[in-house]
């Protein structure tokens, strides 16, 4: 999209709004034709959320809704969907304090997960690292995205041990815990069971291999791609997920399946 520069920049001048951040599968070269572009707004508040309607609505011709920081939930936190010259540009905010802050978290190896609407797995907080370190940066007048994009680019150390022991030890946790699901035929408990437990593995893996997942959408296949993954990892996730049935027996067939994927991902990851 030729204006993406200008309406970064524009962005850039609103009041609030320190830096400008291409991010999703535009920035990793990974989108199709009709891919969003994701644009983040790193603010520090209090943010001019009035000019940021007015510069949507010169963009896109009309009245558009400009959430305030929170709009949209704890951890996406807010922004805007346009359609500009016919393609789809996001407007997402980021906390750059909120960003720093979990940046630091990373480095000691400590994370949270947070519960976000659209998120069936949460919000993992490294994420905010991630999605700076594959962003490709738009505008910058002060530098300070790129100084801290510097940083992240090297995955630290202690998250990837974190993200991996809390793997190892929850993974045959909530796997044992859903047994008693699968002896009552309670599929959606076993469900719910299963699909934490894949993204466990999911974050093992890329942990091991000192890779960002930012969200659930492709990271299953994504994961499968790991140095440390069992042959066809994702074939036998997804078949864990797919064929769970109703009954107690059909449900433990695909516990026990589970529990044997999990376990070859542990080992590979700990070594």
């Amino acid at each position: 999209m030729e204006r993406l520069a200008e309406i970064a920049h524009r962005l850039s001048a609103v009041g609030g709004v320190v830096g400008v951040c291409l991010g999703g599968s535009r920035a990793r070269g990974t989108h199709r034709p009709d891919s969003d572009f994701d644009l983040g707004l790193y603010y520090r508040p209090p943010l001019d959320t009035p000019a940021l309607r007015a510069l949507a609505a010169e963009l896109t011709g009309e009245p558009t809704e400009v959430t305030e920081p929170g709009g949209w939930g704890p951890w996406v936190d807010g922004g805007a969907w346009l359609t500009v010259d016919g393609h789809r540009v996001d407007w997402i905010y980021r906390d750059l304090d909120r960003v720093h802050r979990v940046w630091r978290q990373c480095r000691a190896g400590h994370f949270e997960i947070g519960a976000q609407p659209g998120h069936p797995l949460g919000v993992y907080s490294h994420s905010y690292a991630g999605e700076l370190a594959l962003g490709r940066v738009l505008a910058d007048p002060h530098g300070e995205l790129r100084t801290l994009r510097e940083q992240i680019r090297h995955y630290p150390e202690p998250l990837r041990e974190a993200l991996i022991d809390n793997a190892r030890w929850e993974t045959p946790f909530i796997l044992a815990a859903a047994r008693k699901g699968a002896a009552r035929g309670d599929t959606f408990h076993v469900a719910g069971c299963l699909f934490r437990a894949v993204g466990l593995l999911v974050h093992a893996l890329h942990a091991h291999d000192r890779r960002w997942v930012l969200n659930e959408k492709g990271a299953v296949a994504a994961a499968g791609g790991s140095a440390a993954a069992p042959a066809d990892f994702t074939g036998r996730a997804h078949a864990v997920l797919s064929a769970l049935g109703t009954t107690p027996e059909t449900l433990a067939a695909a516990l026990d399946e589970a529990d044997a994927l999990a376990a070859e991902v542990c080992r590979a990851v700990g070594r």
